[in-house]
Formats: structure tokens, sequence, C-alpha cells
């Protein structure tokens, strides 16, 4: 068992609280961050004159064979060791000797930690953010293509008022957008580094702060040591707004298989992104969307977890931040697995134009216009309103369209009725003019692609 300390005990721990104890199962998977977080503060102890600039040389040559060791295949990360920390020491120290030794000075394990998580969770916040860009590039290209494609809007699941697909997938990019934004929120507040906090209280040694923060691409150190060493509010918010872009997927999928179901038809999901039943020959089945949709929990639990773990710890650190790992590590996985195959699934799926118009016409969803109609012809809007309920009541009873009555009929309702009322209340009359800011028209919808498309191309710079 290699572990970082020893000396204070005389006893070995026992078998099973070794085990217990042990992280390096999963923070292995911080290996690239402690190395650069160790190759940045050798350069920095090399600097202010802890260690010789030849000891940095031999430091900065072990901890990139070892990488690169690790990364094909020809060293091993075992559970001999307690956690990624000591492997890379232990490891160093057998390469080039006394100089390995060296590298800890100034450094405890709990600002190291601090920092790899914090530049793991960085790199990956970054990474969502080009999943997410790649969403909105995939919905900016169909909206763009259905800016004129008629479909039933929804309230309470009942076809409400026509808009068009390029409307409906517009709320979606205005969801995705948010995801975005809040990304680049969390990234401002945690660019900072917390190496050289020690293990709560700094150290006596002259570190250069500054020079750490530099050479790793934060904005600036830490200002409270105590405080460096027990935040994970940068990983709450992570995993929380993970959270809400799951949700916004969740949603998303749920419509999904909505409209993939036989009763809609709105859209043809791919065969790449769908299976078959294993006794049904006739199934093809949306199990991508509902296993977006089935993850949502998984992240959700995770950002749970984490909250009920930092709860009730005091100040400074605690083992019990060990738990932040595994549980944030499988959200981040899945949240952007699920990003990801979302995104192709749409961007290879198939709108039936035909349905989505076709059920346009029926549910009514005129109704509102027709009652427009009548006001716009001096009937006060509350009158109008029931006139056209009756008049829906009476289409029910004959299982057809407001479109499909006569004029004789609808003046039966209403003597303001004249044949320019089925101009009125055509799918296309009815979005196109609905032209304040926000709406499904045609050519407010088209100003909301252009910003949308400034979004996309001016949002992301080079390291977000």
């Amino acid at each position: 068992m290699a572990q970082l300390w020893g000396g204070r005990f005389e006893g070995n721990i026992s078998e099973l609280a070794w085990k217990f104890n042990a992280s390096i199962n999963f923070d292995k998977r911080l290996l690239a961050q402690d190395i650069q977080g160790s190759l940045a503060h050798s350069e920095m102890l090399a600097k202010v004159g802890v260690i010789t600039k030849e000891e940095k040389e031999a430091i900065h040559k072990g901890l990139k064979s070892i990488l690169q060791d690790v990364r094909d295949g020809k060293l091993e990360i075992t559970d001999k060791y307690e956690d990624v920390h000591s492997f890379v020491e232990a490891n160093l120290i057998d390469r080039i000797g006394d100089a390995g030794k060296k590298l800890h000075t100034g450094r405890s394990r709990n600002d190291q930690v601090a920092l790899d998580m914090r530049l793991y969770t960085r790199g990956e916040v970054v990474h969502t953010a080009k999943l997410l860009k790649n969403m909105l590039s995939t919905l900016q290209q169909i909206m763009s293509e259905n800016v004129e494609t008629y479909m039933p809007g929804f309230t309470h699941l009942q076809k409400a008022q026509p808009v068009t697909l390029a409307h409906h997938l517009g709320a979606y990019f205005e969801m995705f957008k948010r995801d975005s934004l809040r990304l680049k929120d969390i990234y401002e507040r945690m660019n900072y580094c917390p190496l050289g906090s020690g293990a709560l209280a700094g150290t006596t040694y002259p570190l250069d702060r500054d020079l750490t923060a530099e050479l790793l691409d934060f904005y600036g150190p830490t200002l409270n040591s105590m405080d460096s060493v027990s935040d994970r509010d940068y990983l709450i918010e992570f995993l929380s707004a993970l959270s809400t872009m799951m949700m916004h997927l969740s949603r998303f999928s749920e419509e999904v298989i909505i409209w993939n179901s036989n009763e809609y038809r709105f859209v043809e999901i791919d065969d790449a992104y769908s299976t078959g039943s294993s006794i049904m020959p006739q199934k093809k089945n949306p199990d991508i969307a509902e296993l977006v949709r089935g993850k949502t929990g998984r992240v959700y639990g995770a950002l749970m977890s984490l909250y009920t773990t930092m709860k009730g710890i005091p100040l400074a650190y605690d083992k019990d931040m060990q738990e932040d790992k595994e549980v944030s590590f499988d959200a981040i996985d899945n949240a952007q697995h699920c990003l990801t195959l979302f995104t192709d699934m749409l961007a290879t799926m198939k709108f039936n134009n035909l349905a989505m118009e076709k059920s346009a016409t029926k549910g009514f969803t005129n109704a509102t216009d027709a009652a427009d109609y009548l006001v716009v012809k001096g009937v006060p809007f509350r009158d109008a309103h029931s006139i056209i309920g009756r008049l829906v009541l009476y289409c029910i009873d004959k299982d057809c369209a407001i479109d499909n009555l006569t004029i004789e009929e609808l003046k039966e309702f209403s003597d303001k009725f004249d044949s320019d009322v089925f101009e009125a209340i055509s799918l296309k009359t009815c979005v196109e003019k609905r032209l304040t800011l926000g709406a499904p028209g045609p050519l407010v919808m088209n100003k909301v692609i252009e910003a949308n498309k400034a979004f996309i191309n001016d949002f992301w710079t080079d390291k977000f």
C-alpha cells in the first residue's frame, strides 16, 4: 500500500478500512489535471528559489513520462495506491529520486485535490458548452428550413393555436441558450486557483500564487485558504446547470416520443437512434429519447447527493468531500452523452410536414382567430368568445372544422360573418398576422433566427 503518510502511526490500517478510504479507483480520472497542477507548482517553486532549476527540469521530465506511459498502457494505475496523488508522487520518486520528494513542498493534498477537481470541472464546463453549441446549430438549421411549416401549438396537451415548427423549436433554442449562459457564468466564478492554500492556512514558503494561477490559465488566486480547500460551490453549480439542461432535454424527449407515436406521426426517428421489439416485429421504439428522459433523474440525484454531503461539513476540509467525485463524474458523463446523442438524433430526424399541417387544421386551432374576426367586425370580445364556443360545439356534432362550414351556416351564429372569414381563419393567415416579437409570424421569426445565428457565432471564444 503506497501512501503519503505513516510516520505518525505505529500500526497499519486494516485492509477493509484502506479500501473504504482509498479513492484511486475513481480519482485516477484526474491524472492529467494532477500532473498539470504539479508542473505549474514545480515551475513556481523554481522561480521563487525553493527548488533548483535542475530539480524542476527533472520533475517536469518525470511527470510528463508518467502521463505518457499511462496513456500508452506501459504504466498501470492500481489500487495499491491510496489516490492519484500518491500514485504520481511514488512513481515520480522511483524515476528521479530525491528531487521527486521535493514536489510536495508548500502543498497539501487538500489544495492539490481542490485544484485537480477545479481543473477537471472547468474543462467539462467548456466541453459541455461546445456540445450545446452543436445543439443550437442543429436547431438553428431546422428552424431556418421550417419558418412556414405549420403545426398545432398546444396547451394542456390540447391543440390551442397554429404555430410553425420553427417557432416550436425556437422555444428549445431559448432553453439551451440559457443553459449556455449559465455555463459561462459558472466559468467566470470558478476560474480562480486554490493551489497554495495548503491544508487550510497557507504556508510559510514564499509561494507566488499569482504565477501559479497564471501558469494554469486562471484569472488569479483564491483569496481565503480555508474556503479554497472546502469549496465545492462551482461543482454544485455545474451539476445544477446540468440538471436544468437535462430537464430541457427530457421535455424535448417527451415531445419527440409523442410526435413519433402512430397517433401523431409528426416525426420519424432515424434507424440509427431507434430499436425494435423482441416479440412485435412492427415496432420502432424511440429508446434513445426515452433513455435521455430516464437519465435525467440520475443527474438530479448527483446534485442532491452533493448538496447533502456538503450541508453539514464544518470548515475546512473533511473526508466527506471525497464523495463529490463518483456522483459528479457519472452525472457529467451521462449529461454529455445525452446531449450528444439527442443532437445527433435531432439532426437525422425527418419531420412530416403534411401530418403536422393536417393536425393543425383539426382541433379548432383557428378558433381564437375566428373570435378576433368578429371583434374586428364590432362584436365585443366576450360575446365573440361565446359565439365561437357555440360554433365549435356545432362543428363537433358535425365532425368538421370551422373552415368546412358554409357562409350560411356561419351566419346562423352571427350576421357579422362574411365570405372574407375563410381567408381570415386560414392557417397561413393565422400564423402570418402574428407579428409581435416572439410570435410565429415569418417576418419576426426570420429576425429571431438571425439573432440566434449571431448568438452562436459570437458567444463562444477560444477559451469558452
